[in-house]
């Protein structure tokens, strides 16, 4: 009877099984969950600290070093956990918890728009197939070969600043992002459209996105969800990086990529390494949990790397 059963369980389940087996992916999971939750109570973390990311705090600058930070550890102290940004003392664990909040949003925002559409492109190529596969083709050999890095700081500059930078960056981002993960899916995918059961489900006069939605996209899920999870650190590194080179969200929102640029000024001169501390390690460990977690669902869900194992 338990024989039975278990050959009744979706590879799917099996999958998830292997995944909270895997310990790697487990500390993944625990990464990314401490990270969410800290992103989703973030303002109440902030006003739990008594400060907030916009305050100057002048007077806790020293002129002498060129307005860094007075103290040891960058400013910290019982008031401010992470010390003060130099040049304007704005609370720095304000700053981090924030910037982290701003990073996660923009980066499964991202990720779910481009997982749907080139779910969506991928599947739907490889099963009409014909002048839509072809177009499809062409429009992904298009968006891969485009300098999509000096467009998006391009954008970032002509763009007027009334434009929300969360939401241009989310948009830039996606209009790339979903090419790569069409393409994936339309070779998986052009495995499948020959089989029994996609042909069966045609015989009975199942229309075109029945097929897709019922027979196809289960199929796929495995490779999507890998895909996907894989895709969140980039989107974060993404983010993080635009920030850095100074077309991302602009300031004062808090921003891990910006607050990172602005420290290595004062990490070469040495009078505020700590200001790249906190932020680095915040966004280190974003990129940590989710690589953990979407290598774990990568090995759970690719069977010939199990049987190498």
């Amino acid at each position: 009877m338990s024989s039975s059963v278990a050959g009744t369980v979706s590879p799917t389940r099996q999958a998830l099984r292997r995944v909270r087996r895997d310990r790697s992916a487990r500390l993944g999971v625990a990464i990314v969950a401490v990270l969410i939750v800290v992103a989703a109570v973030a303002p109440l973390l902030v006003k739990l600290a008594g400060q907030d990311a916009y305050t100057y705090h002048i007077d806790l600058l020293d002129p002498a070093r060129g307005n860094a930070p007075k103290g040891s550890m960058g400013g910290v102290s019982a008031d401010h956990w992470f010390g003060v940004e130099p040049l304007t003392g704005r609370d720095l664990f304000s700053i981090v918890v924030l910037g982290l909040r701003t990073s996660l949003v923009i980066a499964i925002v991202v990720t779910v728009v481009t997982t749907v559409i080139g779910t969506l492109v991928g599947i739907s190529a490889a099963y009409f197939g014909g002048w839509f596969d072809a177009l499809v083709s062409r429009l992904l050999d298009f968006l891969f070969g485009f300098p999509q890095l000096v467009f998006m700081i391009a954008l970032g500059i002509v763009v007027p600043a009334s434009v929300p930078r969360s939401l241009l960056l989310c948009g830039v981002l996606s209009v790339f992002g979903w090419a790569t993960l069409a393409r994936l899916i339309r070779n998986q995918a052009r495995s499948l459209v020959n089989r029994e059961f996609v042909e069966a489900a045609r015989s009975v006069g199942s229309s075109g996105w029945h097929v897709i939605a019922r027979e196809l996209l289960p199929n796929l899920l495995g490779p999507v969800l890998v895909i996907a999870t894989l895709a969140i650190p980039g989107y974060i590194g993404a983010e993080a990086a635009l920030s850095f080179l100074g077309v991302g969200v602009p300031p004062p929102t808090p921003s891990l990529g910006r607050s990172i640029s602005d420290s290595i000024a004062w990490v070469y001169t040495g009078a505020d390494p700590w200001f790249l501390v906190f932020p680095g390690v915040a966004l280190f460990f974003a990129v940590l949990g989710f690589t953990l977690l979407g290598d774990g669902v990568r090995d759970a869900f690719d069977v010939r790397l199990r049987r190498a194992n």
